[in-house]
């Protein structure tokens, strides 16, 4: 084999032990923070029917998944590249008679076929929680409040959380700012892109306010109130207040009511979660309706990249580990393995304990310091 051959596609890589070590701590803090709020997890099957991942969620793109022929039902396959909708699947049928609201939550390898230009992974770590049966107020401010507790029992800090407002266009073309349906998507578009000159081109000249209205949450609440031509979002703007009032001053508020972040299956709630020691988002959530099922839910995805950025060097933390001698007493070996000491065991008698990161060496069945 020559060293060509031992290259990893494009936007794949090996954890190497600090960051796999790190990537579980995190992960254990995350699930436990979770499951103390009463989220049971759930674990989906890496590789489903395509048209199954696609059929569950608006917006949800095959053309970015790895898809291939299933040799058994000649059927097309695709290896999931967001679990949300595998919970979705899950709520709407094996659990579909199970008491509401229904508490699940989730982590796994997601995968897509090409990356992002912003975000050259190909796979990553995928963490969240949903909450089927309700996208009301109570729903979005626990679902904020439980993305909050997960990333700081993992040692999350400077944290900050972006409101969303996803149907907020076609809230206002119904009737308070008219849209017919192609120009609905256009004008969604180059808000997305944050374009002005775009925005004018496709006759989206009255939503050109929206690209100033980002900002801290009171002031930007404030210039939307002002942009509101008959009041259409006015039920909003309480309910995002009220969010806001139950999370109180725990972390910075901001909204950007046009930003969709291409979760374009949310419906009338939003959000991203932030942190000063991470370039990227840490996470994204809100409410949105099952499709097939048209039940309401609410949640949280987390990714596990930026989450250890904001959480610092991965390094692999000192633990009191006991080098075991070829000819070692393996009843005390695994006493001090259930007390909660590390061993490391000798293969011949050249082994050095200090080159293999021990702390201690069994003798006369008692671990001493080297």
């Amino acid at each position: 084999m020559t060293q060509l051959d031992d290259l990893l596609p494009i936007g794949l890589e090996d954890a190497l032990p600090a960051r796999a070590a790190a990537i579980t701590r995190a992960m254990r803090q995350v699930l436990g923070a979770m499951d103390a709020h009463g989220y049971d997890r759930v674990r989906p099957p890496l590789v489903e029917f395509e048209h199954s991942l696609a059929g569950r969620m608006e917006g949800v793109a095959t053309r970015r998944m790895v898809r291939f022929t299933d040799p058994e039902s000649l059927r097309t396959l695709a290896l999931r590249s967001d679990m949300t909708v595998q919970v979705g699947r899950i709520a709407a049928t094996s659990l579909r008679e199970a008491p509401r609201p229904l508490r699940l939550c989730y982590a796994g390898e997601v995968a897509t076929i090409k990356a992002d230009q912003l975000d050259p992974a190909r796979q990553r770590l995928q963490l969240g929680a949903e909450l089927v049966g309700s996208d009301s107020v109570a729903a979005a401010a626990e679902a904020v409040s439980v993305a909050l507790d997960a990333l700081e029992s993992a040692g999350a800090t400077g944290l900050s959380v972006d409101f969303t407002m996803p149907d907020l266009v076609d809230t206002l073309a119904e009737d308070a700012l008219p849209l017919d349906h192609e120009q609905r998507e256009a004008v969604r578009r180059e808000l997305d892109m944050k374009d002005a000159g775009g925005l004018k081109a496709v006759g989206g000249e009255a939503y050109l306010p929206l690209l100033y209205a980002a900002g801290p949450f009171e002031e930007s609440l404030e210039r939307l109130s002002a942009l509101d031509a008959g009041g259409v979002l006015a039920s909003r703007i309480d309910a995002l207040r009220e969010v806001a009032a139950i999370l109180g001053d725990r972390v910075r508020l901001t909204l950007d009511p046009s930003e969709r972040h291409g979760f374009g299956y949310q419906s009338w709630f939003g959000f991203t979660l932030l942190s000063d020691a991470s370039r990227s988002a840490l996470g994204r959530g809100g409410t949105y309706s099952i499709k097939g099922s048209d039940e309401a839910a609410t949640g949280f995805s987390l990714y596990m990249d930026p989450m250890l950025e904001a959480l610092g060097s991965a390094e692999i933390p000192t633990r009191d580990t006991v080098f075991l001698p070829l000819d070692h007493d393996r009843a005390a070996a695994a006493s001090l393995r259930g007390e909660g000491w590390r061993t490391v065991a000798a293969l011949s008698d050249s082994d050095d304990p200090v080159s293999l990161g021990c702390t201690h060496r069994l003798e006369d069945g008692t671990p001493k310091p080297l």
